[in-house]
């Protein structure tokens, strides 16, 4: 018999084998996105790696060791490797938003929007495009490593027609102020001076700042203020705007 307070042999090894007994838990992979395609996980964590690290440290082996998969899984993802991945992470920060641009026009053709409606709608989804770039990848169109790339010459094209669109809608909201031109830039100058100001958000998600939608709107107001539109007319593009937004992202 047992004695109150203590325990047999047979419990002591038990409870000794289950105190000791180390518990095996599987290492996580640094980066690992299991919820993703494959190759949109290639695509995610290299574009943390790439703006991070930079690209040219960035190898296929070191992407292949923070995916988890082989590095013969990355080419088979991607055929030309690094050179494809950045050309596919450049023409996301930026084709979505050109894919817009003409149902925004059609639109205004069909239901006669003005064009400050067609400025402020630009703007806000060229910034949702920027904010949803996989991991900030609108960085790496500012790295002096990704401009000298070939990757790079076709999201150079693309941003040029962007730049124009906005500059082309952007000359239409000053017409339609009724103010002297010569109180805004003109023709490449305006178009410049518009991207520029929506791609302010790219520094902000490299700060850590929430791209919202006050950011948005905050933003494509400034936009209009640029082309001389004063707030009631601002304020009636927004409402606007925020009423037909939902057709362009359908």
């Amino acid at each position: 018999m047992t004695r109150p307070g203590t325990l047999s042999a047979e419990r002591r090894t038990a409870t000794a084998r289950r105190a000791g007994r180390p518990r095996v838990l599987p290492q996580p992979v640094v980066g690992r996105r299991s919820w993703m395609e494959p190759r949109e996980e290639v695509l995610d964590i290299a574009a943390g790696l790439f703006v991070d690290r930079g690209f040219a440290a960035t190898s296929t082996r070191d992407l292949a060791e923070a995916v988890g998969i082989r590095q013969s899984s990355i080419y088979y993802h991607y055929p030309s490797g690094k050179d494809e991945i950045l050309a596919e992470l450049l023409q996301r920060s930026i084709r979505p938003t050109l894919d817009k641009i003409k149902k925004i026009e059609a639109l205004a053709a069909d239901t006669g929007v003005g064009p400050e409606v067609q400025l402020y709608l630009l703007a806000v989804l060229d910034i949702r495009t920027l904010a949803a770039a996989p991991r900030n990848a609108g960085v790496l169109t500012r790295l002096p490593e990704v401009q000298r790339r070939e990757a790079f010459d076709p999201f150079r094209v693309a941003r040029d027609e962007l730049e124009a669109a906005y500059a082309r809608i952007g000359a239409r909201v000053q017409a339609a102020s009724g103010v002297a031109a010569e109180q805004v830039p003109r023709g490449d100058l305006l178009g410049t001076l518009l991207l520029h100001l929506v791609e302010v958000v790219i520094g902000m998600r490299s700060r850590g700042h929430s791209i919202n939608q006050t950011i948005e709107a905050i933003v494509a107001a400034s936009c209009l203020r640029i082309c001389l539109a004063d707030q009631t007319c601002i304020d009636a593009a927004a409402a606007q705007a925020n009423e037909l937004i939902g057709t362009l992202e359908a």
